[in-house]
């Protein structure tokens, strides 16, 4: 069942499920959504007791949580509208041509196409090349470094996620965003470097962050650019 409550100026929603627990315990999904779990004879008051005791940490773990969504503004696919690569902006630049290519020049990415309908399509399977070959690259020295923790993810994978920038997979496997191509590489090298702390502490307890915190020290700085930047 689904309910609220008021926390100043704030309304906490939450999902209540009853089990065959002793404790109740809350957690929040990197969707930001507030889970409870409680013991079946649990009364409401007391569940909504917890919470309030708790709203402060619920509201800091949402708050955390929303560097991980993205928020790109659609993007128009004719010349003169900008994109992003990179961390950088440049402006399209589309021209009718045989042999279909994507290219940087300068402050422009040069696109020839067939027909103006078919760029969207091209700069998207650019974007998700360079995704991969650059993604690799970031990634090899930040796994090289947390072998001495013992731990190394199975694979890396791409994946469009419409409400995440990564994720780590129970089994080690790191999925990514490809959308995160145009960030910044230090956005990029934070957001890999938070799914492999997860390798070692799947939950986002202090010693996650006092982990996340040893390895990139500046790792606030890069969270709030991949906020502003594709906000």
């Amino acid at each position: 069942m689904t309910e609220s409550i008021q926390f100043g100026s704030k309304i906490i929603d939450f999902r209540l499920e009853y089990s065959d627990r002793k404790s109740l315990g809350i957690t929040v999904t990197p969707e930001m959504e507030v889970l409870v779990k409680a013991p079946i004879d649990t009364h409401m008051e007391k569940v909504k007791e917890k919470i309030k005791r708790k709203a402060p940490w619920i509201i800091k773990q949402q708050s955390f949580f929303l560097s991980f969504q993205p928020k790109t503004p659609l993007r128009k696919y004719v010349s003169g509208e900008t994109h992003l690569y990179l961390g950088r902006q440049y402006r399209l630049q589309i021209q009718i041509g045989n042999e279909e290519s994507v290219k940087l020049k300068g402050k422009f990415i040069e696109v020839v196409a067939n027909d103006k309908t078919g760029v969207k399509d091209i700069l998207q399977d650019w974007y998700l090349q360079h995704a991969r070959i650059k993604f690799n690259a970031i990634a090899e020295p930040l796994i090289a470094n947390f072998k001495k923790h013992k731990v190394e993810p199975t694979s890396i994978i791409l994946r469009n996620m419409p409400t995440r920038w990564g994720s780590c997979t129970p089994k080690g496997k790191i999925i990514l965003n490809p959308e995160l191509i145009k960030a910044a590489k230090g956005c990029i090298e934070y957001v890999i470097i938070h799914e492999l702390c997860h390798l070692i502490h799947q939950d986002h307890t202090q010693k996650f962050i006092d982990l996340q915190t040893r390895i990139m020290k500046d790792w606030e700085k890069w969270k709030m650019k991949l906020e502003k930047l594709l906000a």
